[in-house]
């Protein structure tokens, strides 16, 4: 039987997992929510141990490998035998009581650099928990579990805390920090890390034999599902929102992030803004028929800026950045409009950094996620950025798995 692969997305709301045949093609995929939310690493586990023993059997034992990708900057702080000392440290949360520290530890800027980056987090987890603990992310984490192993970090999801991809390693100036050790391990994405470890199987129901290999992030994922050309960029439009391009060269600078993948340069950044602001806006109340109610061709009148809270990541990396929701009209419809309207903003905004950086302005964009399915948003979006948008229902999980299929049929 020709391997399958199991990509497993470890996303801000709950998992999702994929399993693709060797041409890549989807054959079984299911999600779950968080019970507690992103921050509880039991409801990782939980997750897993649900959707994966819930893959059809057949599909279950052809399984081959497994790749697992997370929310890039999602930190935890664990033992040395991988137990949590408590919740994970979000993505989004800044911790600007570190820039003093970050000062001196990322001066020469860059992901780390930023309050809102990794840096900044392991920082407050080792104030809280002492330097005898481990640090790792939200995919670095779960792939220990699988192996019983926490020694490994993918390259990819540790941008943020300090892993230089180009000279491949930990800056100089971390080899004199009393928590170096709590460091992973580096891996690069795509490679092997070793065999499921037998007990684990077990509880999955997957082969003792199937090997878990680095993944990378949700949004790089994301990119992988879409497949783009050279000339497109990706959108993810999911509770935040994501911008990605393959470019040339690694671009630098505060909130972006240069990810190598597949052997070429993928770069991009991530807003606070997307569809968290939609959901803390709208409670309960159904978008899509509110949505239909928007004349896209037209402008709100409204200038918003959509964030969930005080602080942005990107295009603009501040942590004291204000959320702009008002005034609030007494149209819910024109609402919803006017923070459509702010998003398509903000990604415009976006992909004029990337450029402004060196990145080539893409002549279509693709998006994924929810929003994607949404035709007044996309019509928005199209008149922002004067191009085309097409929309992309592959999850990240298949993009994921597709690195796991890749170390089993090289």
């Amino acid at each position: 039987m020709a391997p399958l692969a199991l990509g497993i997305d470890l996303g801000t709301s709950g998992v999702r997992v994929a399993v693709i045949d060797a041409a890549g093609e989807l054959l079984h995929t299911q999600n779950c929510t968080y019970n507690k939310g992103l921050v509880h690493p039991g409801d990782w586990i939980s997750s897993l141990t649900t959707l994966i023993p819930g893959i059809p059997g057949d599909l279950r034992q052809g399984i081959k490998a497994i790749a697992v990708d997370g929310t890039s900057g999602t930190l935890l702080a664990c033992d040395q035998e991988g137990v949590p000392l408590g919740e994970a440290l979000a993505y989004n949360q800044s911790c600007t009581e570190q820039v003093a520290h970050l000062a001196t530890l990322a001066s020469d800027g860059g992901p780390a650099a930023s309050p809102s980056g990794s840096l900044a987090r392991a920082l407050r987890l080792i104030e809280r928990y002492g330097s005898r603990v481990l640090l790792r992310h939200q995919a670095d984490w779960v792939n220990g579990w699988l192996l019983q192993n926490w020694s490994w970090g993918e390259e990819g999801n540790n941008l943020r805390l300090g892993w230089d991809l180009q000279e491949e390693r930990w800056p100089e100036r971390f080899k004199h920090c009393t928590w170096v050790k709590a460091l992973p391990q580096i891996k690069g994405s795509g490679s092997s890390l070793g065999a499921i470890a037998p007990a684990i199987a077990k509880t999955l129901g997957l082969a003792s034999s199937v090997m878990v290999v680095a993944g990378t992030t949700d949004s790089n994922a994301a990119v992988l599902a879409a497949n783009p050309g050279a000339n497109d960029g990706v959108t993810v439009l999911g509770t935040t929102l994501v911008l990605k391009r393959f470019t040339d060269f690694a671009l630098r600078g505060p909130g972006i992030t240069s990810h190598r993948v597949a052997g070429r340069w993928l770069c991009g950044g991530a807003s606070n803004t997307g569809g968290g602001v939609l959901l803390q806006e709208f409670p309960g109340i159904d978008l899509k028929e509110l949505s239909r109610q928007i004349n896209p061709e037209q402008s709100s009148g409204l200038h918003y800026r959509p964030l969930p809270g005080v602080g942005e990541r990107f295009p603009i990396d501040d942590p004291h950045l204000q959320p702009v929701l008002t005034p609030r009209p007494v149209s819910d419809a024109l609402h919803l409009h006017a923070l459509l309207e702010g998003m398509a903003r903000i990604e415009a905004e976006g992909w004029k950094r990337l450029t402004a950086l060196g990145a080539k302005p893409p002549q279509r964009i693709i998006t994924l996620g929810g929003g994607a399915r949404n035709p007044q948003w996309r019509r928005l979006r199209e008149r922002a950025l004067g191009c085309r948008v097409v929309s992309s229902q592959a999850p990240p999980a298949a993009g994921v798995a597709r690195l796991a299929l890749a170390a089993v049929t090289i």
